[in-house]
C-alpha cells in the first residue's frame, strides 16, 4: 500500500481526537473540582462534544463536499489544534462548554475526511486495510489514551494535557501538508445528490446496523471497570493490565477486520464480526463469575467488534463511490449515538437489575444487529437475482 506511513499519521490524528473526547471519563472529578461544578455538569464537556460531531460534522462536510478535502482536513485539523490550546486559558465553564464544541466540530470532520482521505491515497485494492488502520487509532484513543491521559493529567495537570495533545497534532498535520496531495470530486456533488443517501434503503438499514452493534459495544464497555471487579477483587494494576490487553485486542480487530474486507468482501468480515460478537456476548454471560474465562470472551469480544468496524464503513464507501465522504459521515454520527445509546441502556439495566446482566443487554441488541444485516444481504442478493433473470 503506497503512502502507507501516511495513513498511520491520519489515524495518530484520529488517536489524539478520540483521546480528547473521550478523556473526561478519566479526569472527570479533578475537572469538576476546578471548576466548581457538580460532576454531572462536567458530564456535559463529553456530551457537547459528542452532539457536534454526530450532527455538526455531517452538515460542514456536506457544505464542503465540492472542496479540496487536503484543504479541508488541514482547516479541521487547524481548528481542532487551536481549540485545544483554548482550554488552556479557558477558566469559565461556559467557555470550555464551547471550546469543546469547537472541538467535536472539528474532530469530527477531521476524523470523516482523514479517512476518505486516506482510501483515496491507499488504492482501491488496499482502501478495507486504510480504514482499519484509522479505526485503530479511535480504538486506542477508548482503550489506550484515556488511561494514558488520566496519567499525564494527575501529573501535570488537566489543562496542560490538551497543550500537549495539540502539540502532537501538529505531526499529522504537517503530514498532510507536504504529503497529501490535492483531492476533489471528479463531477460537482449537488445537494440533492447528497441527501438522496438517505433515500437508499440499504444505507438506511446499514446505519442501523452501526447504531446497534456500537450500542452493544457500549452497553457493557461503558461499564466495563464495575464489570470485571463483579467478578474477582482487582487491584488498579490488574485492572489496568485487562484493559490494556483489551485494547491491544481492539488494535487486532481492527487490522484483521481491514485484511478480511479486502479479501473476502465487507458482507463476509460484516457477518463474522456481528456473528463473533453475539458469540462472546452470549459464552460471556454463561462464564459469569469465572474470571479467567470473562477475561477470555471480553478479548475476542474486543476483536471482533473492532473487526466489524472497517468492513461496514468499506460497505458504505462501496455504495457511495461519488461522495463517500458523506456515508462515511453520516456513519461517524451513527457510532457516537450508538455510544450515547449504549452507555444509557447499560445504565438503566444496572440501576434496575445489576452489572452482571449487562452481558445480556449487548448480547440482544448485537442478534438484532445480525439479524438486520442478513435481512439487508438477502435481499440485495435477491435484488441481483432478480436482475440477472431478467437479462436472460
Amino acid at each position: 500500500m503506497n503512502n502507507k506511513w501516511v495513513v498511520y499519521l491520519l489515524a495518530l490524528a484520529v488517536f489524539l481526537i478520540g483521546t480528547v473526547e473521550y478523556i473526561i471519563s478519566g479526569i472527570i472529578q479533578m475537572v469538576a473540582a476546578e471548576l466548581s461544578v457538580t460532576t454531572s455538569a462536567a458530564g456535559l464537556l463529553v456530551t457537547v462534544f459528542a452532539l457536534a460531531a454526530a450532527i455538526g460534522a455531517p452538515v460542514i462536510i456536506a457544505i464542503t463536499i465540492n472542496a479540496d478535502r487536503k484543504s479541508v482536513l488541514l482547516i479541521a485539523l487547524g481548528i481542532f489544534i487551536l481549540s485545544s490550546l483554548m482550554i488552556y486559558v479557558s477558566h469559565s465553564f461556559k467557555m470550555i462548554l464551547v471550546t469543546r464544541m469547537f472541538q467535536g466540530l472539528s474532530g469530527g470532520v477531521a476524523t470523516v475526511v482523514a479517512m476518505a482521505v486516506a482510501t483515496r491515497i491507499a488504492g482501491v485494492q488496499h482502501r478495507g486495510r486504510a480504514i482499519g488502520i484509522i479505526l485503530m487509532g479511535l480504538s486506542g484513543s477508548l482503550v489506550l489514551g484515556v488511561p494514558a491521559g488520566t496519567f499525564l493529567s494527575e501529573l501535570l495537570g488537566w489543562r496542560t494535557l490538551f497543550i500537549v495533545i495539540g502539540l502532537l497534532t501538529l505531526i499529522p498535520l504537517l503530514a498532510v501538508y507536504r504529503k497529501v496531495p490535492s483531492i476533489r470530486e471528479r463531477s460537482a456533488v449537488t445537494l440533492g445528490m447528497q441527501l438522496s443517501i438517505l433515500k437508499d434503503g440499504k444505507i438506511v438499514l446499514a446505519l442501523m446496523i452501526t447504531l446497534l452493534y456500537i450500542g452493544a459495544y457500549s452497553t457493557l464497555f461503558t461499564y466495563i471497570t464495575p464489570y470485571l471487579k463483579a467478578n474477582a477483587e482487582l487491584s488498579a494494576a490488574e485492572l489496568s493490565g485487562i484493559l490494556f490487553a483489551a485494547g491491544i485486542c481492539s488494535f487486532i480487530g481492527s487490522r484483521i477486520g481491514g485484511v478480511v474486507a479486502d479479501t473476502k468482501g465487507s458482507k463476509f468480515t460484516i457477518y463474522f464480526g456481528l456473528s463473533l460478537q453475539a458469540a462472546m456476548l452470549f459464552m460471556l454471560s454463561m462464564v459469569n463469575g469465572w474470571l479467567p474465562g470473562v477475561i477470555v470472551m471480553i478479548m475476542l469480544w474486543m476483536v471482533a467488534t473492532w473487526a466489524t468496524s472497517p468492513a461496514q464503513q468499506l460497505y458504505l464507501v462501496t455504495r457511495v463511490p461519488r461522495s463517500p465522504d458523506i456515508a462515511l459521515s453520516v456513519n461517524t454520527s451513527f457510532i457516537q449515538f450508538g455510544f450515547a445509546l449504549g452507555s444509557g441502556i447499560g445504565g438503566a439495566v444496572m440501576s434496575r437489575t445489576s452489572v452482571e446482566v449487562l452481558g445480556w443487554a449487548g448480547f440482544f441488541i448485537v442478534l438484532l444487529a445480525l439479524l438486520l444485516a442478513i435481512g439487508l444481504f438477502a435481499g440485495a442478493r435477491k435484488a441481483g437475482q432478480e436482475r440477472q433473470s431478467e437479462r436472460m
